[in-house]
């Protein structure tokens, strides 16, 4: 993946959340990745995560996670 077509679908307060999106995006066929800096694990709240795709995937990654986050009818 060239990290310079690379697009923040979204961000999330901690990697873990961004983890649990990434799986939902693997699920999809959707490659991504984490982007965090967290001091080296030494402070995983110090800041967001963001969760990064292809600028081509950016549409499809948007609505596979919109998917989850709807309630169930």
């Amino acid at each position: 993946m060239d990290c310079s077509d690379l697009i923040a679908v979204s961000t999330f307060r901690s990697t873990a959340d961004a983890q649990i999106a990434k799986g939902i995006l693997d699920d999809a066929g959707i490659a991504s990745l984490i982007r965090s800096d967290n001091a080296g694990g030494m402070y995983p709240a110090m800041s967001g995560a963001d969760l990064l795709v292809r600028a081509q995937d950016i549409e499809r990654a948007s609505e596979a996670l919109q998917m989850r986050q709807r309630p169930p009818r």
